[in-house]
């Protein structure tokens, strides 16, 4: 803080958002009782300065500027209940004082942040070293001897005790700091802020303004660097030649929430706090402000189930006070009450400290602004929904489950999903813990003040929600570069329920589909459609047209697959196969969402699956997939398959590809492993083969083998290995399942089900899983019963 009561205006330097600045421009204010308060800020906020007296205008919040023809170029002035200029501002208005902000507006600052940005973009013949920005704060206390500046401003600042009578009265601690500042100006001149005299210009001539409306008769709060240089006295046409030429955007502003955790941003003001939750108690607590702050992390440990009694509470303070003694700090700080907390209530252990941190240190306040407050159009069509579906936005991150078959819930998924394709990424689909079907969705949720800008940005799309989502899926649309970004927008467009953009979105599916002749496009383009096919039931849209041209992709493909499989290096074989599994997953769904060509593509699939598992010229991996797919479907028998790879696996074959056949066929595709487990005769043919592995070739293929079965389950590998070690089964035994040949069975395992046994603990599997009621125990004859102490 740093201050002055000479000639001029009262200069009330500060720390944005400290508590300790705030506490004393509050008691200046009341002691000199300005006719007008100037502070930090751009003036296209004055309009907006009386929305801070509203009573639903909850800190923290921001004033958000972007430009107008480019929403995304955005810059954030946030003010805390705590900060020194929010505090100004609501006791100019409680006042009735008039109040202005004379910071650089940001027409001029936004526009100079673009053109920086392109002299970063521009190449350098010789690059310039920038000096490193001073930061005054970090300065001073390694002068005064500390090595933590926020524990030498908590000591000099924060612990000051109001009204502890100072002779000079409240504005001595801005005066003495004034001096320090002044000092720093002299030595590091704008401290690698080359800008600060552009923004201390303007900020002189708005000052002189004042002057001429109010004397000196006037208080401005302003970060505490700035008062030596606008304590200086230039000329006005000095300060107007350092504002000319100066760029210039058109810039909106208005009110948007801010939270705790952004306040350790660097935006707006420049300046971030690493506690803001520590800063804002120190700031409310009328009294002990240490044992209120135990009372707190007290009752948020007991809120998680931890044991925490009021003597760790006030074991806790006396440890803090002692370590702040010892320490020769006037008061406990946040390192001494932290270090307490850690060896009291958290046991010496981290793990509970860090969600002491997260929730109060830092805090997950999110802010409110008042309804009135000015928005963009779609700013207020989502506040609208937003409260319409009982959909809050929050800092915290949360979950939410979704079944589509309720109204509200299909209208939030709905909400989300336009949300995601603007751009606006409140929420994300994460892997429900519940139904895999179609009927349910599970969300990720966490509202981010950044949010806002993006809402600005996607405001150029439309006037609400669902008109701006509209238009973006048509652009995108158009100007999609492949065609597997369009069936994924079309698979989007149904999930945000947009039937006006569908159209454009088909028109654009039809004319990529029917230019490219890729197969690995046309591969990757299907699962999306196919899976958008599954939407129509639940979200009761039509998409026979959706249906037609996936049928027609899946034709396509059927046809130019096997030639498109051959020639192929390893990365190319295995991007291949992935796509075969995608097309199987895909034709699969078409043949329940499409009936009409339900049979016709399921024969025609399998044909190319069996070319492909005969076709030497394929890579090993496509073949070996390709018989496992077929196998897994009961198109292949045990016999066939075993024929397959036995093939594969011959002397002929260089090790490398039969190892690509064996990933193929039992790695990737779930159940590998227990094929494998299940059918001793498939498991010998893979032993025998890797028995017979050459050792000069065994290091070429180990890699490949090793990748296929260290996907498998810990307990897989283990019963793998166990049937390996133990070795063929003992000669005489029948069965089909049996390393030895057709008609021998592994031990353990039988030629036919045995059925009587099987039915035997149907009873018990009914009872454990709770679909019968065990019977009550009969009780025994009276006579029966044996006396006590008597043994039977």
């Amino acid at each position: 803080m740093t201050g002055t009561r000479a000639a001029g205006p009262l200069l009330l330097g500060v720390r944005h958002h400290g508590p300790g600045s705030a506490r004393a421009v509050r008691a200046a204010l009341d002691t000199a009782n300005p006719r007008a308060v100037l502070v930090e800020g751009p003036p296209e906020g004055d309009a907006l300065l009386p929305f801070a007296a509203d009573e639903e205008m909850r800190p923290p919040v921001a004033l958000l500027a972007h430009a107008v023809d480019d929403p995304g170029r955005a810059a954030f002035w946030p003010f805390a209940e705590f900060s020194p200029e929010w505090v100004a501002i609501r006791w100019a208005l409680a006042r009735d004082v008039p109040v202005r902000f004379i910071d650089l507006p940001a027409a001029h600052s936004l526009a100079m942040e673009t053109e920086a940005d392109r002299d970063d973009d521009a190449p350098e013949e010789e690059p310039a070293e920038r000096p490193v920005p001073v930061d005054p704060i970090r300065v001073l206390a390694e002068t005064a001897g500390y090595d933590d500046p926020e524990r030498w401003w908590e000591d000099v600042v924060e612990h000051r005790v109001p009204g502890s009578g100072e002779a000079a009265g409240p504005l001595a601690a801005f005066a003495a700091l004034g001096e320090a500042m002044t000092a720093l100006r002299e030595a590091y001149g704008d401290g690698g802020h080359p800008r600060d005299a552009v923004r201390e210009a303007y900020m002189r001539i708005q000052i002189r303004t004042a002057a001429k409306e109010f004397g000196d008769e006037f208080a401005v709060i302003c970060g505490a660097w700035h008062v030596p240089a606008l304590r200086t006295r230039p000329t006005l046409t000095a300060d107007r030649a350092l504002l000319k030429g100066l760029p210039k955007a058109k810039a909106e502003l208005t009110w948007v929430p801010w939270t705790h955790r952004r306040l350790a941003r660097h935006s707006g003001y420049g300046a971030g706090i690493e506690s803001p939750g520590w800063y804002e108690h120190l700031f409310a607590a009328p009294d002990r402000p240490i044992e209120r702050w135990m009372t707190k992390v007290a009752g948020l440990l007991r809120d998680e189930d931890r044991f925490v009694s009021s003597a760790h509470a006030i074991e806790a303070v006396r440890l803090a006070e002692t370590l702040a003694a010892m320490r020769g700090r006037p008061l406990a700080g946040l390192s001494e009450t932290t270090d307490a907390i850690r060896a009291v209530m958290c046991e010496g252990s981290d793990v509970p400290l860090a969600l002491v941190h997260d929730r109060l240190v830092v805090g997950t306040t999110l802010g409110e602004v008042p309804d009135t407050a000015p928005a963009v159009p779609l700013q207020r069509d989502l506040t609208r929904q937003q409260r319409t579906l009982r959909l809050k936005p929050e800092a915290d991150e949360r979950e939410i489950e979704l079944d589509l078959r309720k109204d509200t819930d299909a209208s939030r998924s709905r909400l989300l999903h336009r949300l995601r394709l603007l751009g606006i990424g409140w929420g994300e689909p994460t892997a429900g813990r519940g139904s895999t079907g179609t009927f349910r969705e599970s969300w990720r949720l966490r509202w981010e003040p950044e949010l806002y800008v993006r809402v600005a940005e996607a405001g150029v799309w439309g006037t609400t929600v669902l008109s701006a989502a509209t238009a973006r899926a048509e652009s995108d649309a158009l100007a999609a570069p492949a065609l597997a970004d369009v069936t994924a927008l079309a698979e989007r467009c149904l999930l945000a329920d947009l039937p006006d953009a569908l159209p454009v979105v088909m028109r654009a599916l039809a004319d990529r589909a029917a230019l490219d002749a890729d197969v690995g496009h046309l591969a990757d383009a299907l699962p999306a459609l196919a899976r958008t096919l599954r939407y129509g039931d639940v979200r009761a849209t039509d998409t026979t047209a959706l249906g037609e041209v996936a049928a027609g992709l899946a034709k396509r493909i059927c046809v130019g697959l096997p030639p498109a499989c051959t020639g192929l290096d390893a990365d190319g074989a295995e991007a291949l196969r992935r796509q075969v599994d995608g097309v199987h997953t895909a034709i699969g769904l078409l043949a329940g969402a499409v009936p009409s060509s339900a049979d016709g593509l399921r024969t025609r699939w399998r044909a190319v699956l069996r070319k492909l598992t005969v076709r030497d010229t394929v890579a090993g991996v496509i073949r070996g997939r390709a018989a496992r797919l077929l196998l897994d479907d009961g198109h292949l028998d045990q016999d066939a398959a075993a024929r397959l790879m036995g093939l594969a696996l011959s002397p002929g074959t260089p090790p490398a590809d039969a190892a690509a056949w064996i990933e193929g066929f039992v790695g990737g595709a779930a159940g590998g492993g227990m094929l494998l487990v299940h059918d001793e005769r498939l498991l010998a043919l893979v032993d025998s083969w890797l028995t017979g592995v050459p050792a000069d070739t065994f290091t070429d293929v180990l890699p490949l083998l090793r990748r296929t079965f260290s996907a498998y389950e810990p307990g897989v590998r283990r019963t793998l290995g166990d049937l390996v070690r133990r070795g063929p089964a003992p000669a005489g035994a029948t069965g089909a399942g049996s390393p030895s040949g057709a008609g021998a069975t592994a031990p353990g395992f039988g030629p036919v089900l045995d059925a009587a046994r099987a039915d035997a603990v149907v009873p018990v599997l009914r009872l454990l899983l709770g679909l019968d009621e065990a019977p009550a125990p009969a009780a025994p004859a009276h006579h029966d019963h044996t006396p006590l102490g008597e043994t039977a």
